[in-house]
């Protein structure tokens, strides 16, 4: 499911991208969403991962410090807090946090829903009919905020995972190459080093077919059409692309976690059949 994920979420993009377009005020919302989102990017808690952590004894606070500073990585959380222990500021809370660790979480303002009778692919066949000094103004804008995006949520890599398998003689790009294809995954990214490197790089940024009766689908739910005209979503799919580990986070955000509970519900039935 992963690997179609993937491939679901970059040409999902594609069609947000469009979709928001037709906005007028999808330049500042842009804005505003990814204001929002930075305010509170280091605010979200994976939930599975601080549970793993408070089983294993640690308190509250500090496990989700500790996840904060480690990038949501179990692993790497529990050897800081190992670490740690005896440390007098280990409880202190990081700049900006409070006390009890907890911060306000902002919302996307979400743009105005496909009206019941227009199907995202009568609106798309509308986005080629546009053309204004005004409209290439704003699409040139937007396209410089996404690609803005694209570049500020880059693919982050275990550090320790690439010490350990430079280590191992493997140069710097191959093995982030490696993580990337593997989600960060040590071993899996050992193995494809060692392996016949399948899939490649490129092939992660390679979408689903989009005629396909399964992507077809996706795009008649009505959740998924709703979600699309948010820009948090988009996002949240950006995200998620380069970051798969933070598809936990997303999934239990209240406004993309419908959008892709209804994508893998649409995936599993397809499947089925």
């Amino acid at each position: 499911f992963q690997t179609e994920l993937r491939k679901i979420l970059v040409s999902l993009i594609e069609v947000a991208q469009k979709l928001l377009a037709l906005n007028p005020d999808a330049v500042e919302l842009f804005k505003k969403a990814n204001a929002m989102l930075d305010e509170d990017e280091e605010d979200r808690v994976d939930e599975t991962a601080l549970q793993q952590l408070t089983e294993m004894g640690f308190p509250e606070n500090r496990a989700i410090k500790a996840l904060r500073l480690n990038h949501m990585s179990v692993t790497q959380a529990m050897e800081w807090l190992i670490e740690h222990v005896d440390d007098p500021s280990v409880d202190s809370p990081l700049p900006g946090q409070d006390s009890s660790g907890t911060a306000g979480a902002a919302a996307a303002t979400t743009t105005p829903a496909p009206s019941a009778s227009a199907s995202v692919s009568n609106i798309l066949h509308n986005v080629s009919r546009q053309s204004s000094t005004d409209e290439s103004s704003r699409q040139d804008e937007l396209t410089e905020i996404f690609k803005r995006i694209r570049r500020k949520r880059e693919f982050r890599p275990d550090s320790r995972a690439v010490i350990a398998l430079m280590e191992m003689g493997f140069d710097e790009k191959e093995v982030i190459d490696a993580l990337r294809v593997n989600n960060n995954q040590q071993d899996a990214a050992c193995e494809w080093l060692l392996g016949d490197r399948k899939p490649s790089p490129e092939d992660l940024d390679k979408g689903i077919d989009t005629d396909s009766p399964l992507f077809q689908a996706i795009l008649e739910n009505p959740v998924v059409q709703l979600g699309l005209t948010n820009p948090k979503t988009l996002l949240a799919f950006e995200d998620m692309l380069e970051n798969p580990l933070n598809s936990t986070q997303w999934m239990n955000d209240p406004e993309t976690g419908p959008v892709m509970l209804q994508i893998s519900r649409i995936f599993q039935t397809l499947n089925r059949t």
